[in-house]
């Protein structure tokens, strides 16, 4: 029964591991992390507001949701890689920039994993009793920004521009971005028929396209029609634009 009990202990664990950051202990400042190419490194700030300690463990992956600490190859360096946080405690981390040659036209995305593992009950805690242990898995956009790019960031969603499609067995409206950073797109609206139509939401690389399909729409709507949208800015705000679908 011990034994069916931890390896039960072991899978959630596994599975809590990427449950939502709100969830955690270990509390990060911001969504998302800027790393200037200028400065070579950026320092990511977490609080523990649990009454226990934790211990937390940090590493950084080019994309993929399974990676772990022992698999992942990227340009950059995390210190300290794992580390216990005291209750009630800052702490800083640092992610460095290993010079590894990286586009210099565009932004590189990555992503920043932070894993939060609450102590085991103590002897006192545990006697007599069964417990999971749960750890909580945070992940982050880490966008690595080249020097001299050209435009604004803050003012890239407003540049998008947008065309209507067929696709997906309905209507798509491709996302167009002709800027060299990313642009979150976390609401959208289409006016079709005088009301407007719910459209799926992404993330659009630099200069590239995103087709988010409409919902509950077969048919095109007309040239000119507004598209409202909000997207997430560096400090993972939402900010409004309001474009309009090219013919």
């Amino acid at each position: 029964m011990n034994a069916l009990l931890r390896a039960v202990g072991v899978a959630l664990l596994a599975a809590c591991a990427f449950a939502p950051a709100a969830h955690a202990n270990v509390l990060i400042a911001g969504t998302r992390v800027v790393l200037p190419a200028k400065d070579g490194e950026v320092t990511v700030r977490m609080t523990n507001e649990s009454e226990r300690p934790a211990l937390v463990q940090a590493w950084i992956d080019r994309g993929d949701a399974k990676s772990t600490p022992d698999t992942v190859d990227t340009p950059f360096l995390v210190t300290p890689p794992m580390f216990r946080m005291e209750p009630g405690r800052d702490q800083s981390l640092r992610i460095l920039y290993t010079r590894e040659p990286l586009p210099a036209d565009r932004e590189s995305l990555f992503w920043l994993n932070v894993l939060d593992v609450p102590p085991k009950p103590s002897d006192l805690e545990a006697t007599g009793a069964n417990y999971l242990q749960l750890a909580v898995r945070s992940r982050l956009k880490l966008f690595f920004r080249p020097q001299g790019l050209s435009g604004d960031p803050l003012k890239a969603p407003g540049e998008l521009t947008f065309r209507a499609a067929s696709g997906d067995g309905g209507t798509v409206i491709v996302v167009s971005n002709p800027t060299p950073y990313h642009v979150t797109i976390n609401d959208i609206a289409v006016d079709a028929g005088g009301k407007p139509r719910t459209v799926e939401t992404g993330m659009v690389a630099p200069r590239s396209e995103l087709r988010l399909k409409v919902d509950g729409l077969t048919s095109a709507p007309a040239a000119g029609a507004a598209v409202r949208y909000t997207a997430i800015n560096d400090y993972g705000s939402p900010v409004s634009f309001t474009g309009v679908l090219a013919p």
